[in-house]
């Protein structure tokens, strides 16, 4: 099945974030490609972290295009002590790296168990650690984690995925209460199913997993429990992103901004 595509915004709400520099995780496609385009086009100096280095090549090219500058940093997140240093002196974090394997708990393998945990909620601490000391010492700060549905709702055969967003919501909670008094907000954007390489494999995997044919999965399990039946696109999460670093979300901390389809209406 083949789900209808959004229509794209006419214009990007404005936003400046001129003399700012903002780092992007898993920047070379889907939600962090588009996320990152999106900063560089208001103005930041955007960071570009991700394994992908032709994938980093790519998108500083295409924001030049549009007269944005994206710096690319090839840098894997497993490699704790790094991701730490790449953040220092960031004005706005964008933690969006993530993996996903769909298998049975009983089946799960514990390696990949850790590496999801190591990626997805303790690199996200480590990076927001190495942040903070700047963002405190000016008095602002940014920090958004794109989180999921499942940081809110579980699914089955997803035990890491859904054990990282949900530690991933209690650690940006945590950044807002002790960010306040600095002028730091920090908060999730929680899409439903994103049109991203990422969810091509998901589609592939639950067909295994449920028995059922690939042209199935996406209208009887990813969108199942969602109102709207179909894929959000990464520039629809991207200007949630960009919504949460602009001054009119400045009392915004501390909360999950829900892109979910009505998932969470049930």
């Amino acid at each position: 099945m083949t789900a209808p595509r959004a229509l794209p915004a006419p214009h990007a709400p404005s936003l400046d974030l001129g003399g700012r520099t903002a780092l992007v995780t898993g920047a070379a496609g889907g939600i962090g490609r588009a996320c990152a385009l999106r900063l560089a086009a208001a103005g930041a100096k955007v960071r570009a972290v991700d394994r992908d280095a032709a994938g980093l090549e790519a998108l500083a090219g295409a924001a030049r295009d549009l007269a944005g500058t994206v710096e690319p940093h090839v840098l894997d997140l497993t490699d704790l002590d790094a991701a730490e240093l790449a953040a220092a002196g960031t004005d706005v974090l964008v933690n969006n790296a993530g993996l996903q394997l769909v298998r049975p708990l009983e089946e799960f393998p514990p390696d990949v168990f850790h590496t999801v945990l190591t990626v997805m909620l303790e690199a996200p601490f480590r990076l927001i650690r190495g942040a903070l000391p700047h963002m405190y010492g000016q008095g602002w700060g940014r920090i958004v984690n794109v989180s999921s549905v499942h940081g809110l709702r579980a699914s089955a055969y997803k035990s890491a995925y859904v054990a990282a967003k949900h530690g991933l919501e209690g650690l940006s909670k945590t950044a807002a209460l002790e960010g306040a008094p600095h002028g730091v907000t920090s908060n999730c954007v929680n899409p439903g199913y994103v049109r991203t390489p990422l969810v091509e494999k998901q589609i592939a995997d639950q067909a295994r997993a449920h028995s059922i044919p690939e042209e199935r999965v996406l209208s009887e399990v990813l969108l199942q429990d969602s109102a709207v039946k179909r894929l959000i696109e990464p520039a629809e999460v991207a200007e949630a992103v960009a919504y949460l670093c602009g001054p009119q979300a400045s009392f915004v901390t501390g909360t999950s901004l829900v892109l979910d389809g009505g998932w969470t209406a049930h």
